[in-house]
C-alpha cells in the first residue's frame, strides 16, 4: 500500500470515557482510522505493542502507566519507532509541557481541548510524519 494510500492509524488512550468520545470524534473529522481505546496506562502499553499505531492520543494522568511513561516506553522500543504520541493534561504550566517533550511526546493539547482544534493537529502530524518517509 503506498504511503498516499495508508489512513494513519490511531489509539487512545484515557481514564475518562467521555475523552475518549472526544478523541474519536476528532479522529474521524480528520479522517484518520480509530482502531483502539484503552483505558488506563497498563492496556494502552499492551494495545500499542500489539497494533502499533501511528499516533497514540494518551492522558498524562491514568491508572497503571501514566503518559509519560508510555512516552519513555515507546521511544525505548525500536519497533515502535514510528508511533508519535500526543498528550493531554490538564497541567497548564512549562514544566509539564517540558516534561511531555523529554519523555518523547510531538504534541501537548491542555484539557478541555476542542475536537476540531486535536482532529487539525492529527491531521498535521500525520502529514509531516508521510513528508518524513
Amino acid at each position: 500500500m503506498s504511503a498516499a494510500a495508508h489512513r494513519a492509524s490511531v489509539l487512545v488512550a484515557d481514564d475518562d470515557a467521555d475523552i475518549r468520545v472526544l478523541v474519536g470524534i476528532a479522529v474521524r473529522k480528520s479522517g484518520l482510522e480509530l482502531i483502539g481505546a484503552a483505558i488506563d496506562g497498563t492496556e494502552a502499553w499492551e494495545l500499542v505493542r500489539e497494533l502499533k499505531p501511528d499516533l497514540l492520543v494518551t492522558d498524562v494522568s491514568m491508572p497503571g502507566l501514566t503518559g509519560l511513561e508510555l512516552c519513555s516506553l515507546i521511544r525505548d522500543d525500536d519497533e515502535l519507532s514510528g508511533t508519535r504520541v500526543v498528550l493531554l493534561s490538564a497541567a497548564v504550566d512549562e514544566a509539564a509541557h517540558a516534561a511531555g517533550r523529554d519523555a518523547g511526546a510531538v504534541d501537548y493539547l491542555i484539557k478541555p481541548f476542542s475536537p476540531r482544534e486535536l482532529a487539525e493537529r492529527l491531521v498535521e502530524l500525520t502529514q509531516s510524519s508521510t513528508a518524513r518517509k
